[in-house]
C-alpha cells in the first residue's frame, strides 16, 4: 500500500466554508477562516472564495444546510464555466464520513476538512524520519473510520440488477466488503508497525534525555508561526529552519545555550494550533516529551496577531492535555514592532486601532500583569533582547539550585560572578 506522506503540494484553488453558531459569532467566525486561510495558502492552495452560514450546531448530514450547499454547488458551476475551476473546498471543523460522501456526492469537487488540511501540512512538512513515521501513523488514524466512503463506486455499479431483484449488488456486495476488509487489516498492520517504530524511537529519545547530564531544560512552546525558531536562532545561534508559514518545524531541536557562563538546553517544540488533530498529538508523544520533560517553559506569544489572547488559551490548554500544566513559564510576548493596539467589540467587525505603541507603554497594559514572568521583545529586531536574557538566566539559575543543589561547577560559576 502506497504510503501518505507526500513531499510536495500542488497548487489548487479552494473554497472555505464556516458556521456562526451560538459559541462562535461572526467576528470569530471570520477569524477563523482567515486561520483556514493561511492553512490552505501553507498548503500550497489559493483561496477564492468563503461561505458563512449561521447554524445553532452543524447539519449532521451536510454540514451546512441544503440551501447553502445549493449556493457553493451554483458558485463553483458558474466559476467552472467561466473557465475558471475550483477543485477543493475545506470546512473549518472535522468532518465525518457520512458528511465528506454526502457533501462529494453534491459538490462533484475533492472535499477537505480542518484536521486533513493540517494533515497534509504535516506531511508537506515531515524530513527526517521520526517526523514522517508520526505524520502518516496520524493520517492512517484518521483514515480508518472514513474508509467506506472509498467503496461507495460499488453500490452506483451495482445499480438494482441482479439475480432475485431488490436493492441488488448481487455479485458486488461480497467482493466490497472483501476488499474494505483487507484495506482496513492492511492499515491496522501498518499502524501496528509505525506504533513499532515510534515505540523505539521514543525508547533512544529517552536515552538520549538521559545522557544531557544535569542541565536545567527549556522548551519553546507557543502556537504555530508566532517566531518560536527565530528566537531559538538568536538565542543558540542555530540554524533551525524558520519561515513564515504554519507548521515551518515539526521535529524538536535541542541546543546548548550558554548565557553568563550558566549553560541550559533550549528545545524548539512544535507549534500548537486551534483543534489540532488528536491523532497528531498522540502521534507526536516522542516530540511533545520535550515540553512534559522540560523544567521551564518559555510561552512565545505574537502580540502582533489579533486574536493572541485566544491563542495564548489553546496553547495552555494543549499544554495541560500533554500533562505539562503548572510549569514554570516565561510569557515572552513577541513581534512588537508589528503589535497594533485593537479596541474590540463583540459585534464591531472593523475595531479601532492604534499604531506605534511603545515599550514604555507596552509595560503598563493588561499583559505586563498577566504573569509575573513576563517580558516583551521583537525577535527579529532584537529589541529588548537582553533584557529577556536576563531574566530567563536568573530563572534558569534558581531552577539549577533547586533541582542539582550539589553542582560545584555551577556553584563556582556563582561565586566568581
Amino acid at each position: 500500500m502506497k504510503e501518505f506522506v507526500i513531499s510536495e503540494a500542488q497548487t489548487e484553488k479552494a473554497a472555505l466554508v464556516g458556521l456562526v453558531t451560538q459559541t462562535q459569532n461572526e467576528r470569530k467566525t471570520s477569524e477563523y477562516l482567515d486561520e483556514l486561510a493561511f492553512l490552505a495558502e501553507t498548503a500550497g492552495a489559493e483561496v477564492v472564495a468563503r461561505f458563512t452560514q449561521k447554524l445553532d450546531t452543524p447539519n449532521s448530514v451536510t454540514y451546512v444546510g441544503k440551501g447553502k450547499l445549493q449556493e457553493i454547488k451554483t458558485y463553483l458551476q458558474t466559476r467552472e464555466d467561466e473557465g475558471e475551476e475550483i477543485g477543493m473546498v475545506i470546512f473549518d471543523d472535522e468532518l465525518s464520513a457520512k458528511q465528506i460522501r454526502n457533501i462529494e456526492n453534491e459538490l462533484k469537487v475533492k472535499i477537505l476538512d480542518r484536521t486533513s488540511l493540517i494533515l497534509d501540512i504535516f506531511a508537506m512538512r515531515a524530513q527526517t524520519a521520526n517526523a514522517k513515521t508520526q505524520v502518516e501513523l496520524a493520517q492512517y488514524k484518521y483514515m480508518l473510520p472514513r474508509l467506506q466512503r472509498l467503496w461507495t463506486h460499488l453500490e452506483r455499479q451495482g445499480g438494482g440488477s441482479g439475480a432475485g431483484g431488490g436493492k441488488g449488488s448481487v455479485g458486488l456486495r461480497g467482493p466490497g466488503e472483501t476488499q474494505l476488509e483487507m484495506d482496513r487489516r492492511i492499515i491496522l498492520n501498518r499502524m501496528s508497525l509505525l506504533k513499532q517504530r515510534l515505540a523505539d524511537i521514543d525508547t533512544q529519545k529517552s536515552t538520549q534525555r538521559k545522557n544531557r547530564g544535569r542541565l536545567i531544560r527549556v522548551a519553546l512552546v507557543g502556537y504555530t508561526n508566532v517566531g518560536k525558531s527565530t528566537l531559538m536562532n538568536l538565542m543558540a545561534k542555530s540554524d533551525v529552519f524558520a519561515e513564515n508559514k504554519l507548521f515551518a518545524t515539526l521535529d524538536t531541536t535541542v541546543r546548548k545555550v550558554i548565557i553568563d557562563n550558566l549553560p541550559f538546553l533550549l528545545s524548539d517544540t512544535v507549534g500548537f494550533i486551534r483543534k489540532l488533530p488528536t491523532d497528531l498529538v498522540d502521534s507526536f508523544k516522542s516530540t511533545l516529551d520535550e515540553v512534559r520533560e522540560a523544567d521551564l517553559l518559555l510561552h512565545v506569544v505574537d502580540i502582533s496577531h489579533p486574536d493572541f489572547e485566544e491563542q495564548i488559551k489553546v496553547v495552555d490548554k494543549t499544554i495541560a492535555d500533554l500533562g505539562a500544566g503548572g510549569k514554570p513559564t516565561i510569557l515572552v510576548f513577541n513581534k512588537i514592532d508589528a503589535y497594533t493596539y485593537v479596541e474590540k467589540d463583540a459585534d464591531d467587525l472593523t475595531p479601532k486601532t492604534r499604531e506605534n505603541i511603545t515599550l514604555e507603554e507596552l509595560m503598563h497594559t493588561w499583559m505586563a500583569k498577566l504573569n509575573d514572568n513576563c517580558i516583551f521583545i521583537s525577535a527579529k529586531s532584537k529589541a529588548n533582547f537582553e533584557q529577556m536574557k536576563t531574566m530567563l538566566y536568573k530563572k534558569v539559575r534558581e531552577l539549577h539550585v533547586q533541582k542539582y543543589p550539589y553542582n560545584d561547577f555551577l556553584y563556582q560559576t556563582y561565586d566568581e560572578e
